[in-house]
């Protein structure tokens, strides 16, 4: 038999027996959980653009593509959840993708982000009670009032996280400051450009505490600008 021959029949047989071998789960049992989200939480910028999958294997279903702005051209950043290694030595990154429907997860090689930077910051938000809490190393470090999305336009709930920070100039609706989350209205919010639901400061402070929003958390002036100070990129959002 010629070596060709040879060489084509068993790249026939490899492709045969990695099409039949069984996908991993969506969460591997012996993943190695890398973000708590509450006292510690990494993340990293995109190093390659590759594509989400639905589980770490570059079989699996494609659920997004890794874009490297936001949509205000910011570095986007993800939040890192687990990490596995495959059985051929591959390593891959659990992480949160921010898009449409909220909460969305996926997998990508290890390769497509930067090296990890670590925040020990979290936000809980409650909409209820319109409060929005500060924690470091688990510890309430700041509280204060907010606006929420109004019924009609209301701020969705969920795992979220900051992923920019910008000084807002000349535009006194928004306040001094604003943070861009990871988290999607089901309408089209009052962040520029809609869509996004941020944290920023507002021109109209007897609002707060209350529902005056399209889906973005709004603070006092005073409130936002030592927020700003306090929270690092990367910082998780709970939305309760």
């Amino acid at each position: 038999m010629a070596l060709a021959t040879v060489l084509v029949a068993l790249g026939s047989a490899h492709a045969a027996t990695a099409a039949t071998t069984p996908l991993p789960p969506v969460t591997p049992r012996d993943a190695i959980r890398v973000s708590d989200e509450k006292q510690i939480t990494r993340w990293g910028y995109v190093a390659h653009v590759q594509s989400v999958r639905a589980r770490p294997s570059n079989r699996a279903h494609r659920v997004a593509k890794l874009h490297i702005y936001t949509e205000d051209d910011f570095p986007e950043i993800y939040v890192v959840l687990q990490r596995w290694t495959a059985t051929d030595g591959t390593r891959w990154l659990h992480i949160r993708v921010p898009m449409r429907p909220n909460g969305r997860t996926g997998w990508v090689h290890e390769s497509a982000l930067t090296d990890l930077v670590t925040v020990r910051t979290a936000l809980r938000i409650d909409r209820r009670h319109q409060r929005l809490t500060l924690f470091k190393n688990g510890r309430a470090i700041f509280r204060t009032r907010v606006g929420v999305g109004k019924p009609s336009t209301p701020t969705p709930h969920g795992h979220f996280y900051i992923r920019e920070k910008f000084r807002v100039v000349g535009a006194p609706l928004y306040g001094p400051f604003a943070m861009g989350t990871s988290a999607y209205a089901p309408h089209l919010t009052d962040w520029p450009g809609g869509g996004v639901v941020g944290l920023h400061g507002t021109d109209q402070p007897s609002l707060i505490p209350g529902r005056p929003s399209h889906g973005c958390i709004r603070l006092r002036n005073r409130a936002i600008t030592k927020l700003y100070r306090l929270v690092p990129r990367g910082t998780p959002v709970d939305i309760v």
